[in-house]
């Protein structure tokens, strides 16, 4: 009897594991890093509108700091240790200097909605896709974020003056400004920001609203300035392009087809949640707000104009960098 079963059950076992390869999802893996955060929702939502619509055939996995350094992530899309990951621009420029046209100082206080906009369509430019293309990489979607302002532990700011040794925690066209008015650029990753501010490493951090509250550095600031308006960053979110055309069309069509919503999603969360929270946090904590004068701004936006020409005559010989600075100007311009 047990011999007349053998070829049935063993029919049944190869059928099952057939039936499994066809079952399985594709999983991609997603490189952050830190904690879920207002900077992280729109990765978190199109995670779970792609699920949704492949009915769980297509899964994004979130890995928050498990899968690579921050400042590694475009090097891990590049050989495909992950499928999708996050980054900044300013960790390491050399490597993507054509999306750092964004980080110039444009002194332009936009909505998130229109920021988000404009980066969309630089990282459609074809001197921008030229450039991520040498890392296997494709643009996805942007992390639009509002001004940069400071918060610092140190003595008060009662003049630009006062920058002169201030060692800063921030991105290129902000910090491009500020060290010509003496501060000191100091590169610490996003996950030592509070301590290295709390030893000393560090005197100041200029990040958009939901760093501040992520890290904590508001709870040992003495001041935050209002209106820097110099800029922020540029934190694109990219897939590795060989994962991306693999994908079966369906797959595809649910994450590209996503994109809009997931931004949607992360603009209003930023808005109604985030910049409120923080304004109320340094109020709180009683931090001086800093706000500086029509003289003051004058003199930053004057500083900006070299920071902007230096930006495209570094440049220029690796891409056409007035090209793409004058498409970008026209954007924020509008």
């Amino acid at each position: 009897m047990p011999v007349c079963f053998k070829p049935i059950i063993l029919a049944t076992m190869i059928s099952s594991f057939f039936a499994g390869e066809v079952l399985a999802a594709t999983e991609w893996n997603v490189s952050l890093w830190g904690k879920r955060r207002a900077f992280t929702e729109h990765v978190e939502k199109i995670a779970e509108l792609v699920e949704a619509k492949t009915k769980g055939d297509f899964k994004l996995k979130i890995s928050y700091g498990g899968l690579s350094k921050s400042r590694e992530n475009l090097d891990g899309i590049s050989f495909g240790a992950f499928e999708m990951a996050q980054f900044c621009s300013f960790y390491h420029k050399k490597k993507n200097p054509t999306i750092t046209v964004t980080e110039l100082p444009f002194s332009q206080n936009l909505s998130l909605s229109r920021i988000a906009k404009i980066y969309q369509a630089v990282y459609e430019n074809p001197i921008v896709s030229k450039d991520l293309a040498r890392w296997n990489a494709t643009l996805l979607m942007p992390t639009p974020l509002p001004q940069y302002n400071i918060i610092s532990k140190s003595d008060a700011l009662n003049s630009l003056a006062d920058f002169k040794g201030l060692r800063v925690r921030g991105p290129g066209g902000i910090m491009g400004v500020l060290e010509q008015l003496g501060a000191v650029k100091t590169s610490v990753p996003f996950s030592e920001v509070r301590q290295s501010m709390d030893s000393g490493v560090i005197d100041a951090a200029s990040f958009a609203p939901h760093a501040p509250l992520a890290t904590k550095t508001y709870k040992v600031g003495k001041w935050a300035t209002t209106n820097l308006n110099l800029g922020s960053a540029n934190c694109p979110v990219v897939v590795n392009t060989d994962a991306l055309n693999s994908l079966k069309p369906a797959h595809k069509e649910a994450l590209l087809g996503s994109v809009d919503e997931a931004m949607a999603y992360y603009v209003k969360n930023y808005n109604d949640k985030t910049t409120a929270k923080y304004e109320a946090a340094i109020k709180e904590q009683g931090l001086t707000q800093v706000t500086f004068s029509a003289e003051q701004t004058k003199k930053l936006n004057a500083l900006s104009e070299s920071v902007r020409k230096d930006w495209i005559k570094s440049n220029s010989k690796n891409f056409d960098a007035q090209s793409l600075y004058d498409f970008t100007e026209t954007l924020f311009s509008k």
